[in-house]
C-alpha cells in the first residue's frame, strides 16, 4: 500500500499513514490537490487527508477537494500531535526573530507562541517543511512548530517540547482510494447534500437521521461558491449505506434534496491501544 500525502518527511501525515499501516510506503506530496492526483494517476493505492483536529478545527479545504474529486473515503486514522519548537543546533529562544509553521500547527500552539515577545509568526505549507527550510537555508534566527521526527529528518534541535495549548490534541485523518465498492466492516458514512431554501428544510434533513435512530456524529457546513448564504452540510452518520435503515434515511433525504452524495462508508477508527504514540 503506497499513501501518499501533504508535507516533507516528518510530518504529521506521513505518521498518521503509518498509524493507518505500519507497513505502508508514505509517499511525499506538495499539496492536498496533489494527493488527490496521486491517486487518480494511479501513482498512490491511497492517500491521507486530515479533516479535523481537537484544538484547531476542521481544515475545510479537503472537504472542498472531497467534494471536487470522484475518490470515496475508505478509512479513517487518529492521530496524537505532539507539537514543539525546532531551531539548528546552538539557536536559542532569546535570539529567535521568526516562528515558521503550517497555519494549523500555530493554531494549536497559540498560547505558547503568544510568550515569544517580538518573534514573527510565519505561516508556510507544511509542519515538517517549515523545519526543512531552516536546514536548507542554515536560518539560525529561526524556529519551526513541529514533530520530533522532523527534528531527526532534518537535524534540528528540540528548544521546547510540547507546546501545544492542550494536551489532548488530537487530529482525524482520511484514507481516500480508488476503488469504489462496499469495504468490509463498514460501520461509519459520509455524506454532503443541500436542502432547499424553505422554513425547516435542514430540521426535516436531520428528521430522516432521527427517525431511524441514526446517530450523527458530525455535522459540518460551507457556504455554496456563487450563490451567496446557501450552504453544503456534511455529515458523518454512524452507519453503513449497506445497512437498511441508512438506505431507506438516504431515500428518503434525496426525496427532497437538492443535492446529495455518499463521499464513502469505512470502518471507524479503532484504537490500537489507550498510549498515545510518540510525537
Amino acid at each position: 500500500m503506497r499513501i501518499a500525502y501533504q508535507g516533507e518527511p516528518g510530518a504529521y501525515s506521513e505518521a498518521a499513514a503509518l498509524r493507518f499501516k505500519a507497513s505502508a510506503d508514505p509517499l511525499p506530496r506538495a499539496t492536498f490537490e496533489d494527493v488527490f492526483a496521486a491517486v487518480q494517476e494511479g501513482v498512490a493505492t491511497h492517500g491521507i487527508l486530515p479533516i479535523e483536529n481537537t484544538i484547531g478545527g476542521t481544515i475545510h479545504e479537503n472537504y472542498d477537494l472531497l467534494l471536487r474529486h470522484e475518490l470515496p473515503i475508505v478509512g479513517e486514522v487518529r492521530l496524537s500531535v505532539v507539537h514543539n519548537l525546532l531551531a539548528l543546533e546552538g539557536t536559542t529562544r532569546a535570539i529567535l526573530k521568526r516562528v515558521y509553521s503550517h497555519p494549523q500547527g500555530l493554531a494549536q500552539c497559540e498560547r505558547f507562541l503568544r510568550t515569544l515577545e517580538g518573534v514573527e509568526i510565519v505561516a508556510t505549507y507544511d509542519t515538517a517543511g517549515s523545519a526543512k527550510m531552516i536546514r536548507d537555508g542554515q536560518l539560525r534566527d529561526t524556529g519551526a512548530i513541529a514533530s520530533r521526527r522532523a527534528a531527526e529528518v532534518f537535524g534540528l534541535a528540540v528548544l521546547d517540547a510540547g507546546v501545544h495549548d492542550y494536551a489532548d490534541n488530537t487530529t482525524r485523518f482520511l484514507i481516500i482510494g480508488r476503488a469504489k465498492s462496499a469495504v468490509a466492516s463498514a460501520d461509519k458514512t459520509t455524506i454532503v447534500f443541500t436542502v432547499p431554501n424553505d422554513a425547516g428544510a435542514l430540521f426535516k434533513a436531520l428528521s430522516v437521521f432521527a427517525l431511524r435512530d441514526i446517530d450523527l456524529t458530525k455535522l459540518e457546513s460551507r457556504p455554496i461558491p456563487d450563490r451567496p448564504f446557501e450552504y453544503l452540510f456534511y455529515a458523518d452518520l454512524a452507519a453503513t449505506r449497506e445497512d437498511l435503515p441508512c438506505a431507506r434515511a438516504l431515500g428518503h433525504l434525496a426525496e427532497f434534496a437538492p443535492l446529495l452524495r455518499t463521499l464513502g462508508s469505512y470502518p471507524r477508527w479503532q484504537e490500537p491501544d489507550p498510549d498515545p504514540i510518540p510525537d
